[in-house]
């Protein structure tokens, strides 16, 4: 059937799927540009940011939950119907999320975008699979993981320019525009009749997605405290993660024994795949520890407004593509193995710098001897370089050990793990930072006492000392989340080490160049 389609709509096609994932993608990450913006306008203390936690995690558990079924979907009912459907749903939840007068609105204008993001990747990478040769298929796929990698880099600079203009609420007004654009391009792009026969015949793992569902929710719900200052999870906090693991293991017992799983291991070398996702999801864990905690270190400690705490964050947002781009070029001359492994290890380099950050790292400086370059310069460029390194390699090496006819799912599959990272890993480690903070800060709370009742210039002496203690509370939470962040990179190196990988022979590097 592919040959009855020409290359210029092939190409429309996919040109459209992939404006399609880089408008999710960009979601993913634009809210963190407008944390200053929603703090502001929400009027949410700067001494409970845990409230911000949801704004993040919903969309990623929406994105992520509805993947494997919304993917499954799109093989029984169509491509074209589904990235529709998808993109209006983007649209509505966009709506949600720009008219919200609280948080909570909030969150439910992110989960309905996350949710009608699951499937963009996933229908796009298909839809390469449907209508490309597997000798070909490689770089099509490529490009539409680009484009998802785009988003974080472009994200928060994309939500900053706009929240300047517009305000933050104007940054999710935008994609309504946007979304129907995108809309109207799907619709004129692909073919009217799919190019996959039997498309009516497959069937859906509901069970499977819904199970899978059931347990990131649990997860994120059981990590979400809103008073860390008490323990590091909430009351019933145990039981969910409890839980969590129960419908995780019911939900491996399910895929074992279903005859339609969200991803058929038929034909997959099993240890290298599980490895090259759990690298992933160390990666994504790392990466949004970076856009998250830097952000906030810039906003709390440093009194930077959302364009301040960017403009900070561009070092490793530049260095970021960087890595990417000269991994790629380092994996097809020598092995992915050994290049994400390097990647995971100078991103841990990068975090045991950010670890050692005083309260003002503005000035502060390493001192080499010869040469003495700023901390900000150097410690974020580490962490997005190494980052970056490990991207391509873990597309390619997953490649190596699925079936042709699933490189679209494995591939999608990469995305979905390092997503999976973001979402427990922010929860997780701001569960903890969080609960750090209050204890900390707690103890200066009960050494100063409250300034009511006293002379003026004891209310500012005491007002001053509850400031500097929240500072340091504050810094020593981010200390620990970097630290820990140090550990989780250095687990993704040793996970690294177990890809499937080969050194490549002259004529395959001839056949590169």
């Amino acid at each position: 059937m592919t040959q009855t389609i020409t290359r210029r709509a092939r190409v429309g096609a996919i040109g459209a799927g992939t404006l399609a994932v880089l408008l999710g993608a960009l979601d993913t990450y634009v809210v963190i540009a407008l944390f200053r913006q929603i703090i502001d306008e929400l009027q949410i203390p700067i001494n409970e940011l845990q409230r911000l936690t949801p704004i993040v995690t919903g969309y990623l558990l929406g994105y992520i939950a509805a993947m494997p079924l919304l993917g499954q979907a799109s093989d029984r009912f169509g491509r074209k119907p589904l990235l529709q459907l998808c993109l209006g749903g983007f649209a509505a939840g966009s709506m949600i999320t720009a008219l919200s007068d609280d948080v909570t609105m909030l969150v439910v204008g992110r989960v309905v975008q996350g949710i009608a993001s699951g499937a963009l990747l996933p229908v796009t990478m298909a839809l390469a699979a449907d209508l490309w040769a597997s000798r070909r298929r490689a770089t099509v796929l490529g490009a539409v993981g680009a484009a998802q990698e785009l988003g974080s880099v472009l994200g928060p600079l994309f939500g900053l320019a706009l929240a300047a203009l517009a305000g933050w609420r104007g940054v999710f007004w935008v994609n309504v525009p946007l979304a129907l654009l995108a809309m109207a391009a799907v619709h004129f792009a692909l073919p009217s009749r799919e190019p996959v026969a039997g498309l009516e015949r497959r069937k859906i793992d509901v069970v499977g997605g819904v199970l899978l569902a059931v347990v990131l929710g649990l997860l994120v719900v059981g990590l979400y405290n809103s008073d860390p200052g008490k323990q590091v999870l909430p009351e019933n906090g145990g039981l969910l993660l409890g839980g969590a693991a129960v419908a995780a293991l019911a939900f491996v017992g399910w895929e074992l024994r279903a005859r339609t799983k969200i991803i058929d291991t038929t034909g997959v070398r099993l240890g290298p795949f599980l490895a090259t996702l759990g690298a992933s999801a160390m990666a994504g864990a790392a990466l949004m520890v970076t856009l998250v905690d830097v952000d906030l270190f810039a906003q709390s400690l440093l009194g930077k407004d959302d364009a301040g705490a960017i403009l900070l964050l561009l070092r490793f947002l530049i260095a970021l593509p960087i890595g990417a781009v000269l991994g790629g070029w380092l994996a097809a001359r020598f092995t992915e193995r050994w290049v994400a492994v390097a990647g995971m290890v100078i991103a841990a380099a990068g975090f045991w710098l950010l670890s050692n950050w005083p309260k003002d790292p503005l000035a502060a400086r390493h001192d080499l001897g010869v040469i003495d370059l700023p901390v900000l310069d150097t410690d974020l460029a580490v962490v997005g370089l190494g980052l970056g390194l490990v991207i391509a390699p873990l597309s390619s090496a997953v490649l190596r050990v699925v079936p042709a006819a699933q490189h679209g799912i494995a591939s999608a599959g990469v995305v979905v793990a390092r997503m999976v990272g973001m979402l427990v890993g922010v929860a997780a480690l701001t569960a903890w930072g969080l609960h750090r903070f209050w204890t900390d800060y707690n103890k200066v709370i009960a050494e100063v006492g409250l300034p009511i009742g006293v002379s003026p210039e004891e209310a500012e002496r005491m007002e001053q000392r509850l400031v500097e203690g929240r500072n340091d509370a504050l810094l020593a939470q981010y200390t620990d989340i970097f630290w820990v962040t140090v550990f989780i990179c250095l687990a993704g190196a040793v996970l690294a080490a177990f890809l499937a990988s080969h050194r490549r022979t002259d004529a395959e590097h001839e056949q590169a160049e």
